[in-house]
C-alpha cells in the first residue's frame, strides 16, 4: 500500500463515527455551556463587583465589554488553527486557559487585573468555541448530527438565559462583598474535569499536522481581526462615547473587510491557504444561514439585556428574582432546542421560519402583558410569553446551525463555525447596542414600562428582518427544487 493509500485509509477510519462520540460530544457541551455561560453571568454580578473592588463605570464595562470584544476577535482564526493543527489539541489549549484565567479573574485584587483577565478569558473561549461545531461536524452524520446540534443550540439558549439565575444564587450564597468571585470560581473543577475527560474522548483531526505560521495566512488574521475590532468596538463601548464619531470606525471595518476579502482571493489563486474559504459564501445555505443568525442573535441577546434592567431598575427585583422571571425562556429553549435538532431533516427551514415567527409572537406578547400587568406584577405576567419565545427560539438556533453547516466540508468545518459564530457575537453587540439607546432615550420620558415595550419592538423588527431571511431561503430552495 503507497503512503497516499495509507494516509487515505487513515482518514476514512478516523472520520467513521467512533463508539464514544456521544461521551465526546457531551464534554464537549460542558465547556461550551461554561464558555458562552461567562457572556451573560457577569451582568448581574456587576453590582458585587463594584462594591468588592470599588471598580469605577468604565471598566465595570470594559468587564462584560472585553470578553466579547476578545470572544468575538479570535473565533475565526481559532477556528482555522484547530482545522490545520488538530481540533483536539486546540479546544484542550483553550480550555486550560480559559480556566487559569477564571482564577486569575476571581482572584483580581484590582479592577485592572480583572479586565486583562477577562480579555484572556474572552480569547480562551474564542479557541474552545469553534472546535465544537467542527468536532460535531467531523464525529457525526446525517440524522445523528441534527440531534447533536440540537443538543448544543440547547446550551446556546440555556446559557444565554440562566446567566442571570446562576449568577444571582451564587450571589446570593456567597454574600454581595465577595459573590462576584465566586462567578468565576465556579469554572475551576468544571474546567478540570473536562479538561481530563477530552484528552480521554476527543478524536484526532484526520489532515492535522505541524503548520508553520506561513500557512495560518498571518496578514489575514491581522486585516480580518482590525476589521472585527474596528466593528465591534463602537456598539460595545455606545454608552461610554457619546456622540455618533465613533460609528465612522464602522466605515473603517468596511474598509478593512474589503481589503480582507482581496488579500483572502489573492491566497486562493496563488495556491496558498487562506483564513476563510469565501467559496463557502457561494452555498446559499451558509451565506443566508449566516445572515439569520447575525440578525436573529441582534433581537435575542438584546431581549435579555433590556429584561434585567427593566426589572432589576424599574421593578427593583433583585438579580435572583430577575433570574427566575427569565428562567421560562431558557427552559422552552432547552425542551425545544432537542426537538428542532431531530426535527431538522425532515422540514428544513420551514422549521427556522416556524421558530422566528413564534419568537416574534412572544416577544409582542411581553411587551402587552407589562401594560396589561403594571408594576411588580409584571414579572408575573412576563412568563407566559417568555416561554413561547423561548420555545421559537429553540426550534431556531439549533436547526439553523445544522442547515447553515450542512454543506460545508469537513476539512473547513473549523473556520466555517468559528465565521458563523463571529456573526452571532457581531450580531448580539450591534443588537445590545441598537435597543439599548432606544431603552434609555425611552426611560427619561416616559418611565420603565414604555422604554421595554420601545426595546422589545427593536428586538422584534431584528427577528422579523432574520425571519424575511429564513423566508427568502426557503423561496430560493423551491425554485431550485422546481428547475
Amino acid at each position: 500500500m503507497t503512503r497516499q493509500e495509507s494516509a487515505q485509509a487513515l482518514r476514512r477510519q478516523q472520520e467513521e463515527p467512533g463508539p464514544n462520540r456521544w461521551k465526546a460530544l457531551g464534554v464537549c457541551l460542558v465547556a461550551g455551556f461554561m464558555t458562552l455561560l461567562d457572556v451573560s453571568i457577569v451582568n448581574v454580578a456587576l453590582p458585587s463587583i463594584r462594591s468588592g473592588l470599588n471598580t469605577p463605570e468604565s471598566d465595570l464595562q470594559w468587564v462584560v465589554s472585553g470578553y466579547a470584544l476578545a470572544f468575538g476577535l479570535f473565533l475565526i482564526p481559532a477556528g482555522r488553527l484547530g482545522d490545520a493543527r488538530g481540533r483536539r489539541s486546540v479546544f484542550m489549549v483553550g480550555l486550560a486557559l480559559f480556566t487559569l484565567a477564571s482564577a486569575s479573574c476571581g482572584a483580581a485584587q484590582t479592577s485592572l487585573w480583572l479586565v486583562v483577565s477577562r480579555l484572556v478569558q474572552g480569547a480562551a473561549g474564542a479557541l474552545v468555541s469553534p472546535q465544537i461545531s467542527a468536532l460535531i461536524q467531523q464525529m457525526f452524520r446525517g440524522a445523528e448530527r441534527g440531534r447533536a446540534f440540537g443538543m448544543f443550540g440547547t446550551v446556546v439558549g440555556i446559557s444565554t438565559a440562566v446567566g442571570p439565575l446562576l449568577g444571582g444564587l451564587l450571589i446570593q450564597g456567597a454574600g454581595a462583598e465577595d459573590g462576584w468571585r465566586w462567578v468565576f470560581y465556579v469554572n475551576l473543577p468544571i474546567g478540570i474535569v473536562c479538561l481530563f475527560l477530552a484528552r480521554r474522548l476527543l478524536p484526532d483531526t484526520p489532515d492535522a499536522k505541524p503548520v508553520r505560521l506561513g500557512r495560518l495566512d498571518p496578514v489575514g488574521v491581522v486585516l480580518l481581526g482590525a476589521a472585527v475590532l474596528a466593528l465591534l468596538l463602537p456598539f460595545v463601548q455606545s454608552r461610554q462615547w457619546p456622540g455618533d464619531e465613533k460609528y465612522l470606525l464602522v466605515l473603517v471595518a468596511a474598509a478593512l473587510l474589503a481589503v480582507f476579502v482581496g488579500w483572502e482571493r489573492r491566497c486562493a489563486r496563488s495556491g496558498a491557504e487562506p483564513l476563510v474559504d469565501l467559496g463557502l459564501f457561494h452555498v446559499r445555505s451558509y451565506w443566508l444561514g449566516s445572515l439569520l443568525i447575525l440578525l436573529y442573535f441582534a433581537g435575542f441577546t438584546s431581549i435579555f439585556f433590556v429584561s434585567t434592567l427593566y426589572l432589576q431598575n424599574g421593578l427593583h427585583y433583585t438579580a435572583l428574582q430577575a433570574g427566575l422571571t427569565l428562567t421560562p425562556f431558557a427552559l422552552g429553549s432547552a425542551v425545544a432546542a432537542g426537538i428542532g435538532g431531530r426535527l431538522v431533516d425532515r422540514f428544513g427551514r420551514p422549521l427556522v421560519v416556524f421558530g422566528l415567527a413564534t419568537v416574534a409572537i412572544g416577544l409582542a406578547g411581553a411587551a402587552f402583558a407589562v401594560h396589561q400587568v403594571p408594576g411588580r406584577g409584571a414579572g408575573w405576567a412576563l412568563l407566559a410569553p417568555l416561554l413561547l419565545a423561548g420555545i421559537g427560539s429553540g426550534l431556531v438556533i439549533s436547526p439553523n446551525q445544522t442547515l447553515t453547516l450542512s454543506e460545508v466540508p469537513v476539512r473547513h468545518a473549523g473556520s466555517a463555525g468559528g465565521t458563523l459564530q463571529t456573526g452571532q457575537r457581531v450580531g448580539s453587540a450591534v443588537g445590545i447596542a441598537a435597543v439599548g439607546s432606544v431603552f434609555f432615550a425611552q426611560v427619561a420620558q416616559d418611565g420603565w414600562a414604555t422604554a421595554y415595550d420601545h426595546g422589545l419592538l427593536v428586538s422584534i423588527a431584528f427577528v422579523g428582518a432574520a425571519l424575511a431571511a429564513a423566508v427568502a431561503d426557503v423561496v430560493a430552495g423551491r425554485r431550485a427544487a422546481r428547475r
